[in-house]
């Protein structure tokens, strides 16, 4: 049964880096639309920082699980129960860290809670909805032009 574990857990880590592979990729994709777009690089900057922490503070969430599941269900000792401590512990405050970097005020102050994974969902909405934007005043443009 702990091989079991073991495969469950080891999947879970591989989950937390391709959510983070995976993450980098849409946040380069986002930010070039956002170039593309002409909202400037200070914006597409944003955008790229924003999800990129994002998909970083999914990765973490997953992997914090990974290493709980591989800590309950091994022979577990006082050693790794303070290793598990330690490392929760670590990535708690880089996970806290990026969260006040990316939304510019501490966790427990904001009205609304937001995961990794919501902010990298509104991200991907801001660009869709930017896109429809820039579509739809370059679909009224054109037609102004041609009188």
């Amino acid at each position: 049964m702990e091989d079991v574990f073991t495969a469950v857990a080891v999947g879970f880590e591989a989950l937390g880096a391709t959510a983070m592979m995976a993450g980098f990729l849409t946040a380069l994709v986002l930010g070039a639309r956002s170039l593309a777009r002409g909202e400037g690089g200070r914006a597409a900057f944003q955008v790229l920082r924003t999800t990129l922490g994002s998909a970083i503070l999914l990765g973490l969430e997953i992997l914090v699980a990974a290493d709980l599941i591989r800590t309950i269900t091994s022979k577990p000792s006082l050693e790794d129960a303070l290793i598990l401590g330690l490392i929760v512990l670590i990535r708690t405050v880089l996970s806290i860290s990026i969260q006040i970097e990316i939304e510019g005020t501490l966790p427990w102050r904001r009205a609304l809670l937001r995961s990794g994974g919501q902010l990298i969902g509104d991200a991907v909405a801001r660009d869709k909805a930017a896109a429809q934007a820039s579509r739809a005043s370059s679909g009224s443009a054109a037609p102004a032009s041609q009188d």
